[in-house]
């Protein structure tokens, strides 16, 4: 039972595989012979009116007819090079003529009546075998003569292949151009345009690399590139040059730059690294290292051996990853990747059939210039990588903006609810204030009132407890009115309130602003702090009157600068700066004080005197009392900062 439980989930993935592979393999069989068809097209319709094709050939000391075109038995022919004599018909009155070589390897000589007309050798392009350049020379009309003329063709070759010479043209200029400019265009022209292509293609990946250095797939393919460019530009050695370290260089670049590309399709796709992923590099890394320590035909010699089946080896791994990340994950990058790879090992297939002279009417390399659709897949690739990573920024960054959004309206509503708490507090706060004042000042005096009028007092007790009464309620109503931290304000019509009480006592109040901004400025003073503050100095004059028996009281306002007043220590604990200071000197008789300050009796005095500090405190403020014989002073030296609320002054 168990392995049936097993085998049941293997079968629709198997399903799944077969579903997705089958129609990915007839898509790549629609390309193959897209592609081949493609290759037939692209060969050129060359002037067959003006072929030469009928030579005789002196090759190893022997001559024989052959047939253009034509495989040389040779693969190295320096000394004693193919020799292929024919004949063409000329005429006279005909315009400028001129012979057409569509494809040669590895260089080529041409003599017409026996004088040199071309040679391929002075350009070094010319003479790659995996370059299919065409050459077209004019024939100088004073070497012509009327009817048969004689062309030969010698035909140089270093190997590693067996030269080639294709169908030679000989005619008016006129008809031979178009073929030869059309040739040119396909195999000249355009590889150098893809190859001017790939440097840019290089130089950007290079970038990417340089500016995300965690992602090692552009710095690969950045090198790669480079490799290609090199063998594209870099003009190779043309004997008997014998520069075999440029060669070996240029030699060594094909599988290497194959094996790189295999790298970044393992990178690219997210694949783990082979254990023997770096015997891909071996093949490279011989034909470079035969190249510095042996002869020029050693490094040729190897790379037919081993770098080019290793390009084709490569190729194949590329087909192989490419259909397995479209089973996998079927996106667009791995199609068009996985149909690049197979254009070009097509294209590769129709070289190798050609290195192997099985293709015996032609040798045309279309490797190079198919690699053309490697690099828009591998472009492409990047690009759809690119801007999926884009639409993923876009779709983050609307999410973003969204959650931010949403986390802005769940802020303010926070910030209301906070602040409908913060105002309803504040309310609570200020009714409390208010009933604990109108509770301690208004209502005993109140209580009062109705006391002395049950027990039948004068009627003068009677109106001056209704007075207090009616003070303490206008000190309750000042109090609210808003001073802008001013407390000179308050202390203002607190003057002249205690001017009004003292003047039926025939007591003389002075004012004395010692300081010219008289009191600083506190944006944070609140009514609590001034209903506490005007009690205190009230409680003092009142003292003064009625205890110390005094005719003269003296109020001095002042600021202190920082390390002034006796409140020092208490100024350190407010933070530095100026404070003020309100000062109540009487000319009474005084009382005696303890020696933590206070009151010497038990009596009212004292009570009234702990009510004072008691006040101070809670305005985070500092009183200080002195009395003798000469009088009593009272000081209440100011915070810097009021305290924020009722408790945190008195905690």
């Amino acid at each position: 039972m168990s392995e049936i439980a097993a085998k049941a989930p293997a079968r629709p993935r198997r399903r799944l595989i077969v579903a997705r592979l089958v129609p990915y393999l007839l898509l790549q069989a629609l390309i193959v012979i897209v592609t081949i068809l493609g290759l037939r097209l692209l060969q050129p319709s060359d002037p067959d009116d003006f072929a030469v094709s009928g030579f005789s050939l002196r090759e190893d000391g022997a001559t024989r007819p052959v047939t253009l075109p034509h495989f040389t038995s040779s693969r190295y022919s320096l000394s004693d090079p193919p020799l292929y004599t024919g004949t063409f018909t000329f005429r006279d009155g005909d315009a400028g003529w001129s012979v057409f070589l569509p494809r040669f390897s590895n260089a080529v000589e041409v003599a017409v009546n026996g004088v040199v007309v071309l040679d391929s050798r002075r350009d070094a392009n010319a003479n790659r075998p995996d370059r299919n350049t065409p050459q077209i020379a004019l024939i100088p009309a004073s070497l012509l003569h009327d009817g048969d003329n004689e062309i030969a063709v010698r035909l140089f070759v270093w190997g590693p292949l067996k030269g080639f010479l294709d169908t030679v043209y000989v005619g008016p200029d006129a008809a031979l151009r178009p073929s030869y400019e059309t040739r040119t265009l396909l195999f000249v022209t355009l590889p150098v345009v893809f190859s001017a292509w790939q440097s840019i293609f290089a130089v950007i990946l290079a970038i990417m690399w340089l500016m995300r250095r965690r992602e090692p797939v552009y710095g690969v393919l950045a090198v790669a590139m480079v490799l290609g460019v090199v063998q594209a530009f870099v003009p190779p050695p043309v004997p008997p040059a014998t520069t075999s370290r440029l060669a070996a260089v240029l030699l060594a670049s094909a599988p290497t730059e194959s094996a790189l590309i295999v790298v970044f399709a393992l990178l690219f796709f997210g694949w783990r690294w082979p254990r023997y992923g770096a015997l891909l590099f071996v093949p490279g890394i011989a034909v470079f290292a035969v190249g510095l320590v042996g002869g020029p035909p050693l490094p040729r010699i190897l790379f037919l051996v081993l770098g080019i089946p290793m390009v084709g080896v490569c190729l194949l791994l590329m087909a192989s990853i490419t259909a397995a990340q479209v089973v996998r994950r079927q996106d667009a990058a791995s199609f068009t990747l996985g149909c690049a790879v197979t254009i070009v090992l097509t294209c590769w297939v129709h070289d190798m059939l050609s290195v192997f002279e099985i293709m015996t009417n032609e040798r045309i390399f279309v490797s190079r210039l198919s690699y053309s659709a490697m690099l828009v897949a591998i472009g492409a690739g990047l690009t759809w990588r690119f801007a999926r990573a884009l639409n993923q920024v876009d779709s983050f960054a609307s999410q973003l903006v969204t959650r931010v959004r949403e986390a802005e309206e769940r802020l303010k509503a926070s910030f209301a609810r906070e602040e409908e708490r913060a105002r309803a507090a504040a309310l609570a706060n200020e009714r409390t204030r208010l009933m604990r004042d109108l509770h301690d000042g208004l209502g005993g005096q109140l209580v009062s009132i109705v006391a002395l009028s049950e027990r039948g007092h004068e009627s003068s007790s009677i109106t001056d407890a209704a007075r207090a009464a009616l003070k303490d309620l206008r000190l309750v109503i000042d109090s609210m009115d808003d001073i802008g931290g001013d407390l000179m304000l308050a202390l203002g019509s607190w003057r002249e309130r205690a001017a009004a009480q003292l003047r039926p006592h025939d007591v003389a109040l002075g004012w004395h602003v010692a300081t010219p901004q008289g009191l600083p400025l506190h944006p944070e003073l609140r009514p609590w702090h001034v209903i506490q503050i005007v009690r205190i100095l009230d409680e003092a004059v009142t003292n003064a009157v009625k205890h110390a028996q005094a005719r003269h009281i003296v109020v001095t306002i002042e600021t202190l600068d920082d390390g002034q007043g006796d409140g020092q220590e208490n100024g350190r604990e407010n933070g530095q700066g100026p404070r003020g200071m309100i000062s109540v000197a009487d000319d009474g008789k005084g009382f005696a004080l303890s020696g933590n300050g206070e009151a010497g009796s038990a009596g009212q005095t004292a009570r009234g005197l702990r009510n004072m500090r008691s006040r101070a405190a809670r305005c985070g403020a500092v009183l200080d009392l002195a009395s003798d014989s000469s009088g009593t002073r009272v000081r209440l030296q100011l915070p810097k900062t009021f305290p924020d609320s009722d408790a945190a002054a008195t905690g």
